[in-house]
């Protein structure tokens, strides 16, 4: 045979349908790539659904590790004993206050989070160009995770202020539509926003810390252990379930000060004149770097495992929408 290029594999079958059944065939193996609100749509749905399904489920913890920080002399034993005290003194049903508020709420963060972080990521890329976002990629995920999160905040403030009402009080209201009038009314709708300046003290470093961590366990997976091209879907979601757990854990530590403050400062209305400012001075100084970290142990499992479900949700979602584009900067 002469030596040269190789001469292509013809395109074309002979037959017009064997072609088109083959260009159908293709179509499917390769889903068309996506831009623009088709594609980001599809990234906020699956961040809202995420985020609600695995924070609404983890709602009983959230109760327990809520209790914890509020009256720390009362549920001083663990997570377990947590549970127990909460049923002893306000029946099972107690565990699941402040469903309403947790589901919507993190459905409108998960939407803007991670819809906000695909798209301020997109940005970046777009701004200083392929190669230099990849050789920063953690200055862009630190930058887009925040901005996305900052968005987010605004929407969940108010309804989280109401959810740890709701805890912190079980007879205010009988649930998050009740409980929004009644915080309206009696305080303003300022109150919603008492907790603002926590909520982002709190979710700003989570947000960042979950998603560089993530990335970059994934990263190292992937570069390590599997190749990305034909690792099995089923794979793919174990994968995402680790570097969640592991990003959780890190955020969880990050975050839990602020944490701690944002349900002091919502566990009840300030006095007459005091302000959000002060009334944050006035609790960390009577908390300290202790008392801050008041329910880690409850809050660990609950973020580990809620991070770890919902980038795997999420990937799984994802796939299975067809929110196929963007740009992956991991090397």
């Amino acid at each position: 045979m002469a030596s040269g290029s190789a001469t292509p594999p013809p395109t074309s079958t002979g037959s017009t349908k064997l072609d088109a059944l083959k260009q159908n065939t293709e179509a499917v193996a390769q889903p068309k790539k996506l831009s623009g609100v088709a594609l980001y749509s599809r990234f906020a749905f699956a961040g809202a659904v995420c985020c609600s399904l695995t924070h609404g489920g983890m709602t009983p913890v959230d109760v327990v590790k809520t209790r914890i920080q509020l009256d720390p002399l009362t549920y001083n034993n663990g997570m377990i004993g947590g549970f127990r005290k909460v049923i002893a003194k306000d029946g099972a049903g107690a565990l699941l206050t402040g469903a309403g508020a947790t589901f919507a709420g993190y459905f409108l963060q998960g939407a803007f989070k991670f819809g906000g972080y695909e798209f301020f990521k997109q940005q970046s890329i777009s701004l200083f160009g392929y190669e230099t976002a990849a050789n920063n990629r953690t200055a862009v995920y630190l930058a887009s995770s925040a901005c996305a999160e900052f968005f987010a905040d605004i929407a969940l403030c108010p309804l989280e202020a109401t959810r740890i009402r709701l805890v912190s009080e079980p007879t205010y209201a009988s649930g998050l539509v009740s409980g929004m009038s009644k915080m309206a009314s009696q305080e303003g709708l300022g109150a919603f926003y008492a907790g603002f300046g926590p909520i982002l003290f709190k979710q700003v470093p989570y947000t960042m810390t979950k998603f560089v961590v993530y990335e970059k366990v994934a990263e190292y997976a992937y570069a390590n252990f599997f190749d990305k091209a034909t690792t099995s879907n089923g794979m793919n979601t174990v994968i995402n379930l680790g570097s969640g757990l592991i990003a959780g854990f890190a955020a969880a530590i990050v975050s839990q000060p602020a944490d701690t403050m944002l349900s002091k400062i919502n566990k009840s209305k300030g006095m007459p004149g005091e302000g959000t400012t002060s009334r944050l001075i006035k609790i960390a100084k009577e908390l300290g770097l202790r008392g801050s970290y008041s329910g880690i142990g409850a809050r660990l499992f609950m973020v580990g495992t809620l991070t770890a479900g919902q980038f795997a949700i999420y990937g799984d979602i994802k796939r299975a929408i067809g929110a196929v584009g963007g740009v992956e900067i991991a090397k």
